[in-house]
């Protein structure tokens, strides 16, 4: 948190993110005192709020809490795998498990000849290649169980040495008669052909997995081609377990060796930068702090310096080797190894960290809101006019939708946002009064004339902003409008157009497009539906009652009052149909009500 105002513990755990991953309760001298995992980290974490079902213990710790860190992963199996590792190297005081030194499973390719693919708990420098860890020995089982079905492998412990084959000491034991091994002992499989099998089974513990479906589906199709049922079964059976098995995290992986992974989220006037440590292939700590770049924007500057603070803080021994997104100022730190992957679990590791500083940021903005609303308000507005080349922030914006079913009833809405916020008061409709037919350009210049000749005949202030939804055509129709009312240099006019959200401008053919991930879009977007919304409500409201008046013009000797007294009285035609005689007649008039009741029983 660093010198900034302490949130309280209740509301860090409102603006936690909805997605798998870990957390950690801090107390007030740095000190991790739990260790969770969570697949949704908000939901898990309100629980510990609810003090009713809380053991005493757990309470007291909640208590003494007074920061909440969270790691987000990709998966729900990640976290779980996370947390193990975070357990066994920080040793919070409130875990009782995972304290001790039992790990996960992973699998090992043994370096021998003819190589044994084997469970195993100990990850050992050895030559061997290991993967994993998995997250439940029965997903490793299955695994197994798929190699040794797909290819045969041996699973004895026999010295398979050339020279051992070539004098005849094996003889095939019942493992090859059952046909569950190739016999590799006795000579009936080369090595060549045993080690093509465990090259495909190192590409499927690394998550390749094509080339092993492709197979397996060769493998069912020739067997029912050949009416072999039950074999067929088989290899549809080994393809089920096959598509239900994920490939390894990238949270532990023995070939990584020791990493400090820096990913870095710049904002406006404010950068989050998240850190990963890993020691021998698992993530063993993570860290975002948020960092005041000042008046320096060189991004190689900016990362350098949180590069800086953050190994102060967690100190330690750094890793000779960093995976960076760019590369800093490398000569800031000599012995140190800066890496910028482009692909493999490096990479993956890189998404990881950033991902966590991007929710970071995502979490001090919802809690900025929460806190400090009109700076909120204000970071929004300045990041808007930014982003949409205004000379003034968009205080006050207007947006204006047309609305129409194949020409009939057409209307219009136009909604007014003030601060980024909806202003529901200002909200206007429009009956459109001039045009016939589907046309939604001379609506617009309609509505806009309208509403702005109104506005300045009665000297209102006009928006700082005006959105139409639409693109260059609403938008060309809107501007004619401003360019005769002479305000087309004095209020700022853009199009939104849908599906791929682009920005038009009045000068510009060429469409604009915001940042998908900023506020500005989302701001914009949030406008142009309102409108939408605000106009269909209207229209659909508009089409019923019109459909009701058409329905009771039908009648004989019926005119508008008497429709107008009817639906004052009845509200709807369904209430009318089932009104008595009598009823009616009150409202109407006895030879009227005659009429109703002859109209409705035909």
């Amino acid at each position: 948190m660093g010198s900034e105002k302490r949130i309280p513990l209740r509301e860090q755990a409102a603006a936690l993110p909805t997605v798998p991953g870990v957390y950690q309760f801090v107390d007030a001298d740095g000190t991790v005192l739990y260790v969770g995992k969570a697949k949704s980290l908000r939901r898990r974490v309100a629980n510990y709020f609810v003090e009713s079902r809380l053991p005493s213990k757990i309470r007291l710790m909640v208590r003494r809490a007074v920061e909440l860190r969270h790691i987000a992963t990709d998966s729900e199996t990640d976290a779980l795998l996370l947390e193990n590792s975070l357990i066994k190297t920080l040793q919070p005081r409130y875990n009782a498990m995972l304290k001790d030194d039992k790990t996960y499973p992973w699998i090992v390719v043994r370096r021998e000849p003819f190589p044994r693919i084997r469970s195993t708990r100990r990850v050992e420098r050895d030559g061997s290649a290991h993967f994993g860890p998995y997250a439940s020995i029965g997903v490793q089982k299955n695994l197994l169980e798929i190699l040794h079905a797909l290819f045969a492998f041996r699973t004895c412990s026999l010295n398979l040495a050339p020279e051992e084959i070539a004098r005849g000491r094996y003889r095939p034991c019942l493992k090859f008669h059952l046909g569950n091994c190739k016999a590799p002992c006795a000579g009936r499989q080369t090595a060549e052909d045993y080690d093509a099998g465990v090259d495909m089974a190192r590409a499927m513990l690394r998550g390749e997995l094509g080339p092993v479906r492709r197979s397996l589906t060769a493998a069912m199709r020739k067997a029912a081609a050949e009416l072999r049922f039950e074999a067929a079964a088989l290899f549809k059976h080994r393809l089920d377990l096959l598509e239900g098995y994920s490939s390894r995290s990238v949270i532990a992986s023995p070939s990584l060796g020791d990493l400090d992974v820096f990913a870095l989220v710049a904002d406006d006037d404010t950068a989050w930068c998240s850190f990963a440590r890993i020691v021998g292939g698992t993530v063993t700590g993570s860290l975002t702090v948020q960092i005041a770049p000042g008046a320096e924007e060189d991004p190689r500057a900016v990362l350098s310096a949180a590069i800086t603070q953050i190994s102060e803080r967690v100190g330690g021994e750094s890793a000779r080797e960093v995976i960076v997104p760019f590369l800093p100022e490398e000569e800031l730190f000599p012995g140190r190894r800066f890496t910028v992957p482009q692909r493999g679990d490096k990479l993956g590791l890189l998404q990881f960290a950033e991902k966590n500083a991007r929710l970071a940021r995502a979490e001090h903005l919802k809690n900025l809101e929460i806190k400090e609303p009109e700076k909120a308000a204000n970071r929004v507005m300045a990041a808007m006019q930014r982003e949409l080349h205004l000379t003034r922030e968009p205080r006050h914006v207007e947006c204006f939708d047309n609305s129409n079913l194949g020409g009939t009833h057409p209307v219009a809405s136009c909604v007014v946002f003030r601060d980024g916020k909806p202003s529901r008061r200002e909200y206007r409709h429009f009956n459109v009064k001039t045009v016939v037919g589907p046309d939604d350009f001379a609506s617009m210049r309609e509505i806009v004339g309208r509403r702005y000749s109104r506005l300045l005949a009665e000297g209102a202030p006009l928006p700082d902003l005006v959105v139409v939804d639409g693109g260059k055509g609403q938008l060309s129709a809107a501007y004619g409008v401003f360019t005769e009312l002479g305000i087309a240099d004095r209020v700022p006019l853009v199009g939104l157009a849908k599906r791929i959200e682009e920005v038009f401008f009045p000068s510009d053919p060429e469409p604009y497009y915001l940042s998908r991930n900023g506020q500005p879009l989302k701001v914009m977007m949030h406008i142009r539906d309102e409108a939408h919304r605000f106009g269909i409500t209207f229209h659909r409201d508009k089409r019923s009652a019109a459909f009701i008046r058409s329905e009771l013009e039908n009648i004989p000797g019926v005119g508008p009052k008497s429709i107008a007294a009817l639906l004052r009285e009845f509200k709807t035609v369904a209430a009318i149909r089932a009104a008595t005689p009598e009823a009616l007649a009150a409202v109407v008039g006895a030879s009227r009500a005659s009429a109703i009741r002859d109209y409705f029983s035909e």
